[in-house]
C-alpha cells in the first residue's frame, strides 16, 4: 500500500481535536485506501486494536435499512472499557441520519472519529443541524503528479515521461497501480464515472429523462475550461431540439458537484476585490473522465492542463477562481491565507507568449506571477513573470 502522505499529515494534524473529520471525493478517489493507512498509522503509534473501530457501510453484511440508532448502538457496544476510541466510518452516508449518531458519539463518549463518503447524503442539510462547528471537511482528489510518480516509482521513469502518461490516463489510483494502456484505463474511469452518475445522481434523485441529463453532462465534458452560463446551456439545447428550463439545469449542476465529479470555479474581479456569480468555468475530477466519454484528442490538451492546475492548487489548500482584470481575463487567481499567485496556463510558447505574459503584467501587484506550458524551450524569466515547464510546477515545494 503505497502511503499518501499529504492525507496522512493533515489527519495527524487533526488527530485527537474534537472534530469529526470528514474525507469527502468522488468514488475510487483513495478515501478508503486513506483510512486504512490511518488504521496502521495508529497501530504503529501505539493504540491498542480494539480501540480502532473500523466500519464499511457498503458492505452486504449491513443492511439497507440500518438507522442512526442502529449505527449508534453497534458501535457503542463495541467500547467496553475506558479509554479513547478512535471510529473510522466508512461510506457512513448510506444511512440515514447518520449525523445524529456521530453527534451523540462524539458527546458522550471518549472518541476520535473519521467519516468518509461520495455523494450528497454526506452533506446534507443535517450536517449544519447536529455537527455545527464540529467537523473539518478534506476534500480527497485523485492522485496528484507527485502521487502518481510514487506510484509508478518501481518503473524507474522519469518525471517527465510520465506527466504525458499522467496527463492522458488521469489520477484515478485504481489505474495507476497497473500499467494499463489507455484503452484499458479509459474502460475502468469509464465504469467509475457510470457507478457515480447512476447509483449517486440517476436513481437518487430520480431523473426520469436520462437522454436529456446525459446531454447537459456532455456540454459540460466539452467545454471543460471555458466560461459559460446555465442560459448558455438551456440555448444550446434549444439549438438541438430539446428544452430543459434554467432550474433544471442548476439542479443537474448541483447534484454533478455533490457527487464530486464536477467543480465550480468563480469569477474574481480584480479591480472591484469581489466574487461574481456569472460566466463561471467547471473542471472534473479527474482528467480521465473526459476522454473516457469521448476519446484522447490533442486539441483537448490544453483545457485539460488547465484541469490538472486547477487541482494541484485545490490540494494545496488554496481558493481557486478565474481573473477577471478590466476585459483580460487570468485563468487562476489562487488565494491562501494572506498569500496570492497568478497563473496563466498555455500548451505552449511563444507564439502565445504576449498574450499570456502581458495579460499577467497588467496586474500592478507583489504577487508572483506564472506562465505554465508544456513547452520545454519557453522556460525562464520574462519581466518577472516566471514561465514554469507544467512537471516543475506541479513537483515544486515554492508554494
Amino acid at each position: 500500500m503505497i502511503v499518501r502522505l499529504r492525507y496522512m499529515e493533515l489527519l495527524k494534524t487533526y488527530r485527537d481535536v474534537p472534530l469529526v473529520k470528514i474525507l469527502a471525493g468522488i468514488r475510487r478517489s483513495g478515501k478508503s485506501t486513506i483510512l486504512r493507512m490511518l488504521r496502521d498509522d495508529l497501530r504503529n503509534s501505539g493504540i491498542a486494536a480494539d480501540h480502532i473501530i473500523s466500519m464499511c457501510y457498503t458492505s452486504e453484511d449491513f443492511d439497507d435499512h440500518m438507522t442512526d440508532k442502529d449505527l449508534y448502538s453497534g458501535i457503542k457496544g463495541r467500547m467496553t472499557d475506558k479509554g479513547r476510541y478512535y471510529l473510522l466510518l466508512d461510506e457512513v452516508q448510506e444511512i440515514s441520519n447518520w449525523e445524529k449518531a456521530v453527534n451523540s458519539l462524539l458527546e458522550n463518549a471518549d472518541t476520535d472519529i473519521y467519516v468518509t463518503g461520495s455523494n450528497s447524503r454526506l452533506m446534507s442539510g443535517e450536517i449544519s443541524t447536529y455537527l455545527t462547528g464540529r467537523y473539518i471537511s478534506i476534500p480527497v482528489f485523485t492522485l496528484s503528479f507527485a502521487e502518481y510518480i510514487e506510484f509508478k516509482k518501481a518503473a524507474g521513469r522519469l518525471p517527465r515521461e510520465l506527466l504525458n502518461e499522467y496527463i492522458r490516463i488521469g489520477g484515478f489510483p485504481i489505474v495507476a497501480l497497473r500499467n494499463f494502456d489507455e484503452d484499458a484505463a479509459y474502460q475502468i474511469v469509464e465504469g467509475i464515472y457510470n457507478s457515480v452518475i447512476n447509483s449517486d445522481i440517476v436513481r437518487r434523485h430520480k431523473i426520469s429523462n436520462f437522454d436529456l441529463f446525459s446531454r447537459v453532462v456532455k456540454y459540460i465534458i466539452e467545454n471543460v475550461g471555458k466560461t459559460f452560463s446555465v442560459n448558455a446551456i438551456v440555448k444550446f439545447l434549444k439549438s438541438e431540439k430539446r428544452s430543459l428550463s434554467v432550474e433544471a439545469v442548476y439542479n443537474y449542476l448541483e447534484w454533478l458537484e455533490k457527487a464530486f465529479v464536477i467543480y465550480r470555479c468563480q469569477q474574481y474581479d480584480l479591480q472591484g476585490k469581489s466574487v461574481l456569480k456569472t460566466q463561471e468555468k467547471f473542471y472534473l475530477a479527474d482528467a480521465s473522465l473526459k476522454y473516457c466519454m469521448m476519446g484522447f484528442h490533442q486539441k483537448s490538451v490544453a483545457a485539460m492542463l488547465e484541469n490538472i492546475v486547477y487541482f494541484e492548487l485545490r490540494r494545496r489548500g488554496y481558493e481557486v477562481y478565474i481573473g477577471k482584470n478590466e476585459t483580460k481575463e487570468i485563468d487562476f487567481v489562487a488565494k491562501r491565507r494572506d498569500e496570492r499567485i497568478y497563473i496563466q496556463v498555455c500548451r505552449s510558447l511563444p507564439e502565445e507568449s504576449d498574450r499570456e505574459v502581458s495579460n499577467l503584467l497588467e496586474i500592478r501587484d507583489h504577487y508572483p506571477k506564472y506562465v505554465v506550458t508544456l513547452d520545454e524551450l519557453a522556460c525562464g524569466n520574462m519581466n518577472g513573470v516566471r514561465i514554469v515547464h507544467l512537471s516543475d510546477f506541479l513537483l515544486s515545494s515554492e508554494y
